[in-house]
C-alpha cells in the first residue's frame, strides 16, 4: 500500500497549507480576543467574505464534490490531507461545502433535489445543517421519537432536535424522523430537506458550548414539508445518514491529527528556549518522552486514517476502522494538546494562545458523532461477532 498522495493531490494540499498560512493563521489573535470577550469563536461577516473570496480564487471549493456538479471529485485519501492541513488553525472556516452533508446528499438526491439543493450547495450558495440527535436520543437512533406523518402530498414533522450546528443560519436542515413506528430506526427512519422558512420549523434555543462553539435546539411543530423533499426512499434514511456520519468521523480524526501536530510543533519550538533551574525544558526527560510519544502516536493515527480512507475509496466495509480512527485520534490529540498546555505552564492556561481552544474543541469531539465509549463498543462487538 502506497500512502503517498498522487502528484495533483499533493499540489492541492500544498495550496491548502498556503491558504492556512496566509489567510487563517493571521486571524487567530483577533479571534482569540473576541472569544475571550464573547465566549464564541466566530468570524465577522467581512472576514468570512474575504476568506470565501480567497479560497474560491484558489480553486478550493467543492473539493470532494462530483465533477458533474462542478466539484473536483477528490477521493477520501486526499481529503484526509486537506482536513489535517486546515486543522492547523483554530480559525473556524470550512471550505464550501461541508463534506458530511455533501456526501449524504450525493448518496440520496433525485434529479429535482440535485438541482434545487445539491448543485447550489456545491457552488457555495447555501448553508446546510443536520438534525439527528434529540433530547432523549443521542448515540442510539432507536430512541428517536421525532415523527413524520403523511398529510396529502406533504409530510408533517413533529418533535425536537438538539445539538444542531448552524441551525439558525442554515438555508436548509436535513431532518431525520421516524416514518414507520413499528420499524423505528431500522427501516422506519427517513430524511427530509427542511427549509429555514418552513412552517413549524422553530429554532428555540441557542446553546453555548465549550471550545468557543455554539449549537441549537429546534422544535418541529406540524412542520410542513412538501412530498418531493423526502431525501431518498421512505424508510431508507439510515443508510445515507451513516454515509454522513462516516464522513464526519474520518474528518474529525483528520482534524485531530492536524491539531496534535500543531501542538507538538509548538512544544518543539518552545522547549529549547524555555529554561528552568538552569536547564532548557528540552533537556528534561519528561518533555523528551512527551515529544517522542506524541510523534509516535500522531504517526500511528495518521497511518490508520489513511488506511481507512483508502478502504473507503475502494468501497470496502470499514465500520470498525471508522470507529477505531474516530476514538483513537480524538483521544490521542486531546492528550497531546493537554501536554503542550502543561509544557507552556501558566501561559498554556491563557486564552491568548490557541491551545485552550484546541483542547475545548477536542473535548467536544470526544463526544460528537459518537462518544469514545460507543466506538470502542462497536469495535469490540464486531470482533466478538455480536453485530446484529
Amino acid at each position: 500500500m502506497n500512502f503517498d498522495l498522487a502528484e495533483e493531490h499533493s499540489m492541492l494540499v500544498d495550496l491548502v497549507r498556503r491558504f492556512v498560512r496566509d489567510e487563517l493563521l493571521p486571524l487567530e489573535p483577533a479571534l482569540l480576543d473576541r472569544e475571550a470577550n464573547t465566549g464564541e469563536l466566530k468570524l465577522t461577516p467581512e472576514e468570512l467574505q474575504r476568506l470565501d473570496e480567497a479560497s474560491r480564487a484558489m480553486g478550493l471549493w467543492g473539493l470532494d464534490a462530483p465533477e458533474s456538479v462542478g466539484g473536483t471529485d477528490l477521493p477520501y485519501v486526499a481529503m484526509v490531507a486537506v482536513n489535517e492541513a486546515l486543522a492547523h488553525s483554530i480559525t473556524p472556516y470550512t471550505l464550501p461545502p461541508d463534506s458530511p452533508n455533501l456526501r449524504m446528499l450525493m448518496a440520496a438526491v433525485n434529479d429535482q433535489q440535485r438541482a434545487a439543493y445539491l448543485e447550489p450547495y456545491v457552488r457555495g450558495e447555501t448553508i446546510s445543517a443536520i438534525g439527528i440527535s434529540e433530547p432523549g436520543a443521542g448515540s442510539d437512533p432507536a430512541g428517536m421519537t421525532t415523527r413524520a406523518d403523511r398529510d396529502g402530498d406533504d409530510w408533517l414533522l413533529n418533535g425536537r432536535k438538539i445539538w444542531i450546528t448552524r441551525a439558525a443560519e442554515a438555508d436548509f436542515t436535513i431532518v431525520m424522523a421516524v416514518t414507520d413506528r413499528e420499524k423505528g430506526a431500522r427501516g422506519g427512519m427517513s430524511a427530509f430537506l427542511v427549509d429555514r422558512d418552513a412552517p413549524g420549523f422553530n429554532v428555540t434555543r441557542r446553546i453555548p458550548m465549550i471550545g468557543g462553539q455554539v449549537s441549537y435546539e429546534v422544535e418541529l411543530d406540524d412542520c410542513r414539508v412538501p412530498g418531493w423533499k423526502l431525501l431518498g426512499a421512505e424508510g431508507g434514511g439510515f443508510s445515507p445518514m451513516q454515509v454522513r456520519l462516516s464522513t464526519r468521523r474520518v474528518e474529525m480524526a483528520s482534524w485531530s491529527v492536524g491539531m496534535a501536530q500543531r501542538a507538538l510543533d509548538m512544544i518543539l519550538e518552545f522547549a529549547p528556549q524555555r529554561k528552568t533551574f538552569g536547564a532548557a525544558l528540552a533537556d528534561r526527560q519528561a518533555i523528551q518522552f512527551w515529544v517522542a510519544e506524541a510523534a509516535t502516536r500522531i504517526h500511528a493515527a495518521r497511518l490508520m486514517i489513511y488506511d481507512c480512507a483508502w478502504k473507503l475509496d475502494e468501497g470496502r466495509d470499514v465500520r470498525s476502522e471508522i470507529s477505531m480512527v474516530k476514538w483513537y485520534a480524538t483521544e490521542m490529540a486531546y492528550e497531546v494538546v493537554d501536554r503542550a498546555m502543561q509544557t507552556f505552564g501558566a501561559m498554556g492556561m491563557t486564552k491568548e494562545m490557541p491551545l485552550q481552544m484546541m483542547s475545548g474543541r477536542l473535548r467536544t469531539m470526544r463526544i460528537y458523532d459518537g462518544p469514545t465509549e460507543i466506538h470502542k463498543w462497536v469495535v469490540a462487538r464486531d470482533l466478538l461477532g455480536l453485530r446484529r
